[in-house]
């Protein structure tokens, strides 16, 4: 339907149905507040409903007009280059509409499902009670790529925000992106362990009685959540696949909270998980905490004089520790946020030339996006691509190098772009 509809106002701007059809295609509220908007790989259709003329502006570029159709309806169609996601927002009567910006993804052809690829396999759902966490339970899933051989070890990537990556046809569309990657062997046949931070209920349900932990198990800088994953997790999932014990077959990725969580693996663990994704990395405060006169527990772990280190800290003790073997991609936008916890995009840029200054093996995308998943989603197959590049199933390990390239290069550097 996406691509149809965007064909039609493409080619035929003035044609009679064209309004009916763009009343059909998006909700009312979507037409109103101006975050409509088709995508078809790079093939982009946005839509507005406004008695004044509207301005668009993509990727802070004004579009020099947008086309009128019947009944109040604006549209505009363009081509955008795909494996980015592309912001827009909206200029009526002189002022931006909502005060908002929206973030879409333009999915390249890795994320959509190709002739003769064939299919993995993903599990149900399953709970998991903790023992790290007394009491604690999670929902999880295990996918197996095709080529993974039940009798030979394989390796694995690690999902945080796991129940986000199930699906085939919306968000991210890891299956399809692994399945395509996998047949023209651009990554390994791997099992992906998806984790979430708390019981996923039924289409329908009630909520889950017990209150999400998520920011406790992700964004705590200890090594309390490896202890669940590979303790407890790995185990049971060895009992479905046979998987890879060593850090060189191991990988991690996350967003936000989830972000710091594949940073935080791989930073106390590098023997057991060594490639990592962070997106949107929440490199900030939120778990810090400071000195009490008590000291606090948290699922029976005390937590001495009541300290512990954030995220924040993770720039200053990638200059001033040891270099640990690892290999990141990295990827934030200039619009994340700015809180109470600290600046999501200055925070990654610190990363960024910290990881730099060390010589790790790391790749640096900063975007126009906000503090959503559509950057992600874009990159996906480039970053997965990126990160497996050069794997032997016939090694264990491997000193991992900054590229000559990267080294040629500057620090990153900041530039005010909204004023």
């Amino acid at each position: 339907m996406a691509n149809a509809l965007i064909t039609l106002a493409k080619k035929q701007p003035d044609a009679p149905q064209l309004a009916a059809d763009l009343r059909k295609a998006f909700p009312a509220d979507k037409l109103q507040d101006g975050s409509a908007v088709l995508t078809d790989r790079g093939d982009f259709l946005w839509a507005i409903a406004s008695a004044s003329e509207p301005y668009l502006y993509v990727d802070d570029e004004p579009v020099h007009k947008m086309n009128k159709a019947a009944d109040g309806l604006w549209f505009h169609t363009a081509k955008v280059q795909q494996g980015y996601s592309h912001a827009h927002f909206y200029r009526i009567d002189g002022k931006v509409l909502g005060d908002k910006r929206f973030d879409n993804a333009a999915l390249n052809e890795d994320s959509y499902e190709q002739p003769g690829v064939p299919q993995g396999k993903l599990s149900e759902m399953m709970i998991h009670e903790s023992a790290i966490y007394p009491g604690y339970k999670i929902s999880w899933w295990i996918y197996a790529s095709p080529g993974v051989d039940p009798a030979t070890p394989a390796p694995s990537m690690i999902w945080h925000d796991g129940q986000g990556f199930t699906r085939r046809e919306a968000g991210d569309r890891l299956p399809v992106v692994t399945e395509n990657l996998v047949h023209q062997k651009k990554i390994p046949p791997m099992v992906h362990i998806l984790l979430s931070p708390t019981v996923n209920g039924e289409p329908g349900a009630p909520a889950p009685e017990q209150r999400s932990l998520r920011s406790l198990l992700y964004d705590s800088v200890n090594d309390h959540y490896n202890k669940m994953v590979f303790g407890e997790i790995y185990p049971k999932a060895q009992t479905m696949y046979k998987l890879r014990t060593d850090g060189y077959s191991t990988g991690t990725c996350g967003q936000s909270s989830g972000g710091i969580c594949a940073f935080n693996q791989a930073w106390f663990r590098p023997d057991r998980v060594s490639r990592v994704i962070s997106r949107i990395g929440t490199f900030t405060s939120i778990q810090w905490r400071y000195g009490q006169d008590n000291p606090t527990k948290f699922f029976g772990y005390e937590d001495p004089a009541g300290f512990l280190d954030g995220g924040n800290l993770y720039p200053f003790l990638l200059r001033k520790r040891d270099r640990k073997n690892i290999r990141v991609w990295l990827s934030d936008g200039n619009y994340d946020l700015e809180n109470n916890h600290g600046s999501w995009p200055l925070q990654n840029i610190q990363m960024a030339n910290s990881l730099k200054m060390q010589e790790y093996d790391f790749h640096f995308r900063f975007g126009n996006s906000q503090h959503s998943t559509q950057q992600g989603a874009s990159e996906l197959p480039e970053a997965m691509t990126w990160l497996w590049r050069d794997y032997d199933p016939s090694k264990t390990e491997q000193i991992y190098e900054m590229d000559p390239l990267e080294k040629e290069k500057p620090y990153f550097r900041v530039k005010i772009v909204n004023r």
